[in-house]
């Protein structure tokens, strides 16, 4: 038990800062985020929003229905915003400010208008008390000025809360009601407790969620702040016009044409297991130009007792969108085998179409003998559906002509969602006059699509573009990225002409990301866009970077990137190492083996990073490979740990044979998922002097209906769940651990109460650990003070146990 003396040093302990060098890098400026026009000519350059201050993320912030927002603003409470806006004609247009802005403006959602004229945004004030608000603004592309739109603050509880219209003079946006009163109290004294009932026989396990609703005063605030009035808002004026009552809209979708909004709209009875995403929710088609309703398509109910397969799905119609090549028709499925994937079935789910004006019946697109993945529409004769199987990972892709539904399936693409050697790519998509995303075809007869993939190869990543002829299935490489640089398509702004021009994002080791025009149907050299700096170009612009190959004792195939001090030399000999990695599932050991990432990327590090290190002194293994496999009826994680051991083990022996590891001095840090990883390695092998996890999950009884890629449930196999739960060997740690979580961490499964049991029991088995809470961060860390004093806590741990480390018990 800690003494008093001890547990007030705890609670009054300051804020530290790692050494300079590191500090330095974590606060390097960030590079802008840019948004392309649909037409491929104009660019906005956004500037980011540098790490916000504790202060600014302890705003006030109401987690319910597995929302987070601030109810000062009505918005979002974790943004990261852009604090400007520049817009660049393309390709040798000048960069131009966008005036009419406000000091310290907090943008937000930027969204170009159909005929690319004009950009919508949403402009967040913080205010204080009660005046905070979200506001809907434009910018006019031609004069680079901006301006506010609506004086009427935005609901941007749920986020993208406005929408072109295809007219590109008209947006829906879902404002806070006028007049809606003060909130109701959140500590009002209760009438009564809290109940909750099963029975009956229906199962309804939940995945383990975050911020739900926990009682009927939580209710009546979700209600409050989830409540919006949909407005039809005029681009000329501001004017706007109330369409409807005010009610729980998640999203309110113009149809292509115009003249009608699908509405998707939440309702009680609300859960107290289970987010928003599950509550009941009603389907809408109101008249764009009166407001009128025109036809509830469907009213579904709580969808409270899905199965936890990852291929499960509520029963009844799902996923009503408008289909984007026509004017107004909505497209759903409808699952044929009760939503259960152990349920047999030849035919898994149908899609159906619903047209305007909505009064026939719908008609059957296509039945799909897998579960509907989603659908790229093209035109009439042309729409790619796409299919999955998670049991196998198995994934399909069909070509389906939407004016003949009757035709037997077509299939364009077939394989397994692991074998990236054999990904053929994502078919591109390009915005219509509409607004709306639809397939790019072209080519000599018309009948062409084309594919940008990641091109993964044994020798790295190699980003293409494919041009494929659906009428004879011929394949044509248009471009692919080459050695010494990353290079990665973005757009495809000409297929017609003879120059098959594309904008691309190219990086090198030594290169930051900057976007360039080239001419895929030559080599002529490429036309920069960007100019971008080097954000480290003062500590030397790069970093020593090597790809590691090397194979597992069962001779699965690994990899892993090294780094090294920038003037290390082979004759300093081996040095203390620190290594980071996240286990990932696979079905088949090939696939698992397959190579990923690229050798030529540049290395911008997050503030997760492990790199930072090499600057003091270490080699660093970074994405070491951590494939978990099961082949055929064996899942991966019943051999869970043996394969987490042994990966790790190949990865030290590998540095240990490039005489730059020194495998006396290893520790290994992980984040979430990784941070699972690095207590299992501590507790079941002697590999490491110390670990570092961060926002992990320790115990996985507390996530008994699945967890990660694990969809057996606790009482399906209560062997593999104590297996791999390092809670269950607190006794056996004898290894420096040092754990660190987010006070409000809001990732499914990863409840700071993990850390907090788990820290508990390795204190009381006397194992050497120390507990890190960080203030007010979720489960990706955000604020300045707290990221600086994390990488000050890592540091300080891995100089103590690992680079110098004292004599340690073997496990």
């Amino acid at each position: 038990m800690l003494s008093t003396a001890a547990m007030a040093q705890a609670q009054d302990f300051k804020y530290q800062a790692p050494p300079q060098a590191i500090q330095d890098l974590l606060l390097a400026p960030p590079t802008p985020r840019v948004s392309l026009a649909s037409d491929g000519r104009t660019m906005a350059l956004l500037a980011v929003q540098d790490f916000p201050t504790v202060a600014e993320l302890a705003q006030p912030e109401l987690r319910l229905a597995g929302l987070r927002f601030n109810p000062r603003t009505n918005g979002p409470s974790r943004v990261s915003y852009a604090v400007g806006i520049k817009l660049k004609k393309l390709p040798n247009g000048p960069e131009t400010e966008v005036k009419g802005l406000p000091t310290a403006a907090r943008i937000s959602g930027v969204s170009w208008s159909p005929d690319n004229k004009t950009m919508a945004f949403a402009l967040t004030t913080p205010g204080s008390g009660t005046d905070g608000r979200v506001e809907l603004w434009v910018a006019d592309v031609a004069t680079a000025t901006a301006r506010r739109l609506l004086a009427q603050p935005l609901n941007d509880a749920f986020g993208n809360s406005f929408e072109w219209v295809s007219d590109s003079q008209t947006l829906l946006a879902r404002v806070v009601p006028a007049g809606r009163g003060a909130a109701p109290a959140a500590d009002a004294a209760p009438t009564g407790p809290t109940l909750q009932e099963s029975g009956g026989g229906k199962k309804s396990g939940a995945r383990t969620y975050q911020d739900l609703l926990k009682n009927p005063a939580d209710e009546r605030q979700f209600d409050y702040y989830a409540t919006s009035q949909l407005m039809k808002v005029k681009l000329a004026d501001g004017s706007a016009q109330p369409m409807g009552q005010p009610g729980i809209i998640q999203t309110a979708s113009p149809s292509p044409d115009g003249k009608y909004v699908l509405l998707r709209t939440r309702h009680r009875p609300y859960s107290y297991l289970l987010p928003i995403s599950s509550f009941p929710q009603r389907i809408d088609v109101v008249d764009l130009a009166t407001g009128a309703p025109v036809k509830t398509v469907a009213d579904l109910p709580l969808a409270d007792n899905v199965p936890t397969n990852f291929d499960a799905v509520a029963t009844g119609p799902r996923g009503h969108s408008w289909r984007s090549d026509v004017p107004a028709t909505i497209y759903y499925a409808e699952a044929q085998d009760g939503g259960d994937p152990k349920t047999k079935a030849d035919i898994r789910d149908k899609v159906y179409l619903l047209a305007a004006p909505f009064a026939s019946a719908p008609q059957e697109l296509a039945a799909l003998p897998m579960r509907f993945g989603g659908i790229t529409w093209g035109n009439d004769k042309l729409a790619l559906a796409g299919g999955y199987r998670w049991a196998d990972r198995h994934e399909t892709t069909w070509q389906l002509n939407p004016s003949a539904p009757t035709q037997p399936l077509s299939v364009l693409f077939d394989g397994s969602s692991q074998d990236t050697y054999k990904n053929p790519g994502t078919p591109y998509e390009h915005r219509n006059a509409q607004g709306k995303y639809v397939l790019l075809t072209g080519g000599p007869t018309g009948h062409s699509i084309y594919l940008l993939g990641q091109g993964a190869s044994p020798e790295g990543d190699r980003p293409f573009v494919d041009e494929t002829d659906l009428s004879t299935k011929k394949t044509t490489r248009w471009w692919r990225s080459e050695a010494p640089a990353y290079e990665i398509p973005v757009a495809i702004i000409d297929a017609s002409g003879k120059h098959r021009e594309l904008l691309t994002r190219r990086e090198s080791l030594t290169e930051n990301p900057n976007y360039y025009l080239r001419d895929a149907s030559k080599k002529a050299k490429p036309v920069a866009i960007t100019h971008f700096g080097n954000p480290y170009a003062a500590f030397g612009g790069s970093f020593k970077k090597q790809v590691l190959h090397y194979k597992r004792a069962d001779g699965v195939d690994l990899s892993a990137d090294l780094y090294l001090p920038v003037n290390y030399k082979k004759t300093d000999g081996p040095l203390p190492t620190l290594m980071e990695a996240y286990p990932v599932e696979f079905k088949d050991k090939n696939n698992a083996g397959q190579v990923s990432g690229s050798p030529f990327t540049f290395t911008r590090l997050s503030w997760a990073s492990p790199v930072y290190w090499v600057t003091q002194g270490y080699a660093v293994l970074a994405n070491a490979s951590i494939p978990i496999v099961g082949e055929g009826n064996k899942e991966p994680n019943d051999t869970y740990t043996e394969q987490l051991v042994s990966s790790a083990k190949a990865a030290i022996d590998e540095g240990a044979r490039l005489g730059v590891v020194d495998p006396a001095r290893v520790g290994v840090m992980g984040h979430s998922y990784g941070a699972f990883m690095t207590a299992n390695l501590l507790s079941h092998s002697n590999l490491f002097k110390a670990g570092i996890a961060r926002s992990g999950a320790y115990n996985r009884t507390l996530t008994p209906f699945g967890f990660q890629g694990e969809e057996r449930t606790f009482w399906q196999a209560p062997e593999v769940y104590n297996a791999m739960s390092p809670f269950n060997y607190a006794d056996k740690m004898k290894t420096p651990l040092l754990l660190i979580h987010g006070e409000a961490d809001n990732n499914s499964g990863t409840f700071p109460i993990q850390t907090e049991r788990y820290f508990s029991a390795l204190k009381g088995q006397g194992a050497t650990a120390r507990y890190v809470v960080l203030p007010a961060e979720s489960h990706g860390y955000a604020a300045r003070e707290n990221l600086l004093h994390m990488l000050w806590e890592m540091d300080s741990w891995l100089n103590k146990y690992v680079k110098a480390p004292a004599p340690q018990q073997a496990n």
